[in-house]
This record gives structure tokens, C-alpha cells and sequence, in this order.
């Protein structure tokens, strides 16, 4: 972060060296890297440590996974780990965006601590990551796919990541030994990577570490072309809330730059060229979608779908009313969406067939998960960003052969926080104090009772930036959801998740829920300090970005993550 005047830097030092002091150790790192090599004092993990494969998409939305809702899409080979496994019904996210989710999952701490509250704010490498415990500790560790930050993660033993967002077609890849430019369709040359390194570099002699991360289903969604020749011709059911009116809540859900009609770009998401948009007289901003990066070859396949659906456009625009717009919007939207997701969906099944073949199955952990949950329609959006439901819920499914009961559902409060304690549980290795999840294994495991939480904790950073969702921190139960919207506003709304699963009826100012109220603002308090977060580190990331902003450092131009 660049300074603007000594007085404010030496400021915002002070306030971080007090607020991060055990962060700033330097001997943290290597006590924290000793206590992870003792072994777990857990009986029910047996001496050989199990190999881990975490599988990772990029906003794929829990509804896109037909283990959860068939009605839009078939994904058999995801379904695959929740038959051989687990599938989690109340997982979610503690920061819906992209990078902030990756920090979260590899530090074990909230962003607060992590200090990556956002996309635009650059990893603290003196944190401690898992991979690095895991690694220590005798794993064989690797990386494929998009991370999203940093050039160079720490505790891997071979990584190929995308830079940034990473295109779909013909991606360019950090390595060790430098970049390089792939040919091919990203999930396909991901999977590839992947396969290559458990066939020709893995150590059969260690367990391993495989952190398999897919860029799909990110913006803009270019599918893959045997895809985008068969989704483009398919109609999907409008969601129930696609035309909502946000009429109960506060003014955080009517200001957010979110919305199918206003707010998605028929360039960039709907795939309209620009000429398309010239002589209707339709100005919106451009941006890069990576179509440029195409072949030739590639390209012409491309113009032969695409160029009709601009063709039908170009005619049916000037009388469509405003809620026929949206639904052709929508109809855009979700046929490269979920193209992408099918892609995936294939690869995941290239992978659990390897591991399967070559009988690495049975001593092998799988687990399938998204950054973060994501809108289909929802509410009338794309995206993600609040604690509404479904950015906020993320799918995960996990496989644990001769632990989890094949089959088994689990409706408790988890997080992406808990991975990392997860992990190293697993793998026989103690996690350090600083980290703050709670291991799975006991739900895994079947032992229910073992497990005491009852309520989980959200907070999202980033505004004023790209889609304008107001800053925001709240908790959830299984019953209830508390929201906090503060920065230029300061409004609270509550759900009662049970009655009100689609979360149109916030209920915060009603009398019949005055008890439920104080109830939920109590467990909200206890937990802002259970995970050391406080109006103290809001006004700091406050500061923060209010200095970004004004040494124009923001870097904010075609990051719409």
C-alpha cells in the first residue's frame, strides 16, 4: 500500500503492528511449522496418512450441482464424491469474493487476520498455510488451476497456476521455471496438468497434496465448443425470484450493480459483438473477454454459433419489453454457464477415474467445492458478494473411503474455514493455535455429538468497488440470519431461515421477532470477539482502502471478479 502523507502511514503502521503483532514474528513461523509435526492424539485417525485431493471451482453455484437441484443441470461425476461420501447442506463462506475465499481456505483465519479482505489487497506471505504444515510434515504437495493471487504459493512442491483470473481459451501459466501459453480450452489442459503430475512427477513413496482449482464457472463463461454447440440451444426455468422487488429490505440490495437487465453486459456475458450494439444504439463499457485469444480455428467454430444468436438479436431487440430483455438475458447467461460447468463435471470424472484405476481411490480424501456460492437469477442476479443465501451457501462434497458412511447427508454450520484444520486432522498433524475453524472429521467421522457450533460469522469488505454490494457482517444459524450493513449506511436486516428460505421478508423491525432480535445481535457480539474482529479493524480496512483510493493504487480497471 503506497502512503499518502507520513502522518497517515505512520498511522495505519501503528494500528496493524497493534492489531497483527503475532503475525509479525518471525519466530511464529518456524514454532507454528514444529507444533505441525506432531502427531494427532485422535485414535480414530489411523497411522497412514491419507492422500488429499481438493477440487476446487470458481463460482459454481450449489444449484448448478444436481446432488443438490437437478432442475438445471446433470453433473454425475460431482455426484460421484456425494454417493461415494458426503454432501453438506449448510456449507458456506465467511467472504464471498474470489481471492479473500482462497486466503481464508489456505490460512485457516478469517480475512481479518489473514489481512486479504478483498481482490484488490495483497497476501500477507508471512502467513502460515497449510500446504506448508502438510509439507513439513512429510506430504508431496502440487498445485494446478487459478489461485488468484501470488506468483509464487508457498508450501508446494510443483505448482502451474493461472495469472490473475486466467483466460478459457489458450491460458497463459506461472511456473517455477517461468510462464508459458497452453493451447487448448483451460478445464481440459487443468485436468491435464493434473493427470500429468500424478503420472510422472508424484512420489509414490509420500502421501500427497493435490489442489486441483478450476477457473470455470468464472465470468464471462466461454464454453467449451462440443458445449456452447449444445447449451445454446437449450431453455432453462426461470428462478421464482428473478423479478423481485427487494420491497422489505434495506437499501444495500436496490443499489447493487448486480442485476440481469441493468447490470450484465451483452458484450462481455451475453456474447453480443459490438458491431451488434453500433447500430442499435446501445453504449455500454467494453472489456476483455479473452474471445482475442482464440485461433483461428477456434474462432471460426465460435462465429458459427454466436454470430446467428446476434443475427436473431439484432431483430428481436428493438420490440422486446423490458421483462422480455431479462429473460433473454437470462436464458444467455445460463447456457454459457452452465456449458462451462459440464466441462467440469467431465474432468472431475477424468480425475476420479485415474485416481481409481490406478487404485489410489481407497487411501485417498476428495473434496469438491466452489470459492464461494453464486446468483442464477436470484433476486434478479448474477454474481455474489452478500450474505443472501445463495452466494453465502457454497456446495461441498466430500469423500473419505472406509470413514464417511457412502451416501451420508450433513446439515451442520460449516465453513471454508474449517479446511485447513480438516486437513491437517486428517493427516495425523496438530494445527496451530492461530487458525480459526474447527475440523470436520468428527461429522465425517459420524460422531455428531462432538461437534458444538451453532452459529457461523460473515463479513465482506469490498466497496465502493466493482458491483457496489455496501460492506457488510453477519451472522447465521440454522434458524435465523442477521445482516449489518455499515460504511455509508447502517441498516440491519434478520431472516428466519426456516419460515423464509428465499429471504424476502426481512423481519428485523418486526415486533414478533423483537426476542429473536436481541437474541441474534448477543450471538453476533460474542462472535466478533471470539474471532477478533471489531469496529476497530472495520474503521482500519476502512482507512485503507480510503488510501488506495486517493494515491489512485486502486488497480480496479477490468477486474470484475
Amino acid at each position: 500500500m503506497n502512503s499518502i502523507s507520513n502522518s497517515l502511514s505512520i498511522t495505519l503502521k501503528t494500528t496493524r503492528k497493534k492489531i497483527f503483532t503475532h503475525r509479525k514474528v518471525s519466530l511464529g513461523l518456524f514454532s507454528l511449522l514444529t507444533i505441525a509435526c506432531s502427531v494427532s492424539k485422535n485414535p480414530e485417525i489411523k497411522t497412514q496418512k491419507p492422500n488429499i485431493v481438493f477440487i476446487m471451482s470458481d463460482d459454481h453455484a450449489y444449484q448448478a450441482i444436481s446432488a443438490y437441484d437437478n432442475k438445471l443441470i446433470q453433473t454425475p461425476n460431482i455426484d460421484r464424491i456425494a454417493k461415494e461420501g458426503m454432501l453438506f447442506t449448510n456449507a458456506c463462506v465467511t467472504n464471498s469474493i474470489c481471492a479473500p475465499s482462497r486466503a481464508v481456505i489456505l490460512t485457516g483465519k478469517h480475512s481479518h487476520l489473514n489481512g486479504k479482505i478483498d481482490n484488490l489487497s495483497e497476501f500477507d506471505t508471512t502467513n502460515v498455510t497449510f500446504p506448508q504444515l502438510l509439507q513439513k510434515a512429510g506430504y508431496q504437495t502440487a498445485m494446478f488451476g487459478k489461485l488468484h493471487f501470488g506468483n509464487n504459493p508457498k508450501g508446494f512442491d510443483e505448482f502451474k497456476i493461472l495469472p490473475d483470473q486466467g483466460d478459457y481459451y489458450n491460458p497463459e501459466f506461472i511456473t517455477q521455471k517461468g510462464d508459458t501459453i497452453i493451447t487448448g480450452y483451460v478445464t481440459n489442459i487443468t485436468t491435464d496438468l493434473t493427470l500429468d503430475w500424478l503420472e510422472h512427477r508424484r512420489d509414490k513413496t509420500k502421501p500427497f497434496l493435490l489442489m486441483y482449482l478450476h477457473k470455470a464457472p468464472h465470468r464471462p463463461w466461454l464454453p467449451e465448443e462440443k458445449y456452447y454447440k449444445e447449451f445454446t440451444k437449450r431453455k432453462f426455468p426461470l428462478p421464482e425470484t428473478l423479478f423481485d422487488d427487494y420491497s422489505t429490505r434495506s437499501s444495500a440490495a436496490k443499489s447493487a450493480e448486480m442485476n440481469i437487465l441493468k447490470d450484465m453486459l451483452l458484450t462481455y456475458d451475453n456474447k453480443i459483438e459490438d458491431a451488434v450494439l453500433d447500430s442499435l444504439n446501445i453504449k455500454e463499457r467494453h472489456l476483455h473477454s479473452g474471445l482475442n485469444r482464440m485461433n483461428k480455428e477456434q474462432r471460426l467454430a465460435w462465429d458459427a454459433v454466436y454470430k446467428p444468436i446476434n443475427e436473431e438479436f439484432l431483430k428481436k431487440y428493438p420490440t422486446m419489453s423490458t421483462k422480455e430483455l431479462t429473460e433473454w438475458k437470462f436464458q444467455r447467461y445460463m447456457q454459457d454457464y452452465l456449458a462451462t460447468i459440464t466441462s467440469v463435471d467431465d474432468n472431475v470424472g477424468r480425475l476420479l477415474d485415474y485416481l481409481d484405476n490406478e487404485k489410489l481411490s481407497e487411501n485417498t480424501v476428495i473434496v469438491y467445492t466452489s470459492d464461494q456460492g453464486f446468483y442464477l437469477g436470484e433476486h434478479g442476479w448474477f454474481d455474489k458478494r452478500f450474505m443472501y443465501n445463495e452466494s453465502f451457501k457454497t456446495p461441498l462434497l466430500i469423500k473419505w473411503p472406509n470413514k464417511i458412511t457412502p451416501g451420508t447427508t450433513e446439515d451442520e454450520m460449516v465453513q471454508n474455514l474449517d479446511f485447513a484444520q480438516t486437513f491437517m486432522e486428517m493427516a495425523g498433524v496438530n494445527a496451530p493455535n492461530a487458525m480459526q475453524g474447527k475440523s470436520l472429521v468428527p461429522l465425517l467421522l459420524g460422531k455428531k455429538e462432538k461437534w458444538d457450533r451453532d452459529a457461523v460469522y460473515y463479513h465482506y469488505y469490498e466497496y465502493p468497488a466493482e458491483h457496489a454490494v455496501k460492506r457488510h457482517y453477519g451472522i447465521a444459524t440454522k434458524e435465523y440470519k442477521l445482516i449489518h450493513f455499515y460504511y455509508d449506511i447502517d441498516a440491519w436486516e434478520l431472516y428466519d431461515r426456516e419460515k423464509d428460505p428465499n429471504e424476502l421478508h426481512n423481519i428485523y423491525n418486526d415486533p414478533a421477532y423483537k426476542d429473536e432480535v436481541e437474541m441474534m445481535k448477543e450471538k453476533l457480539k460474542e462472535l466478533r470477539k471470539k474471532y477478533k474482529d471489531s469496529e476497530t479493524l472495520d474503521n482500519y480496512y476502512i482507512q485503507i482502502y480510503k488510501n488506495r483510493k486517493a494515491a489512485k493504487t486502486t488497480g480496479h480497471t477490468e477486474n470484475i471478479e
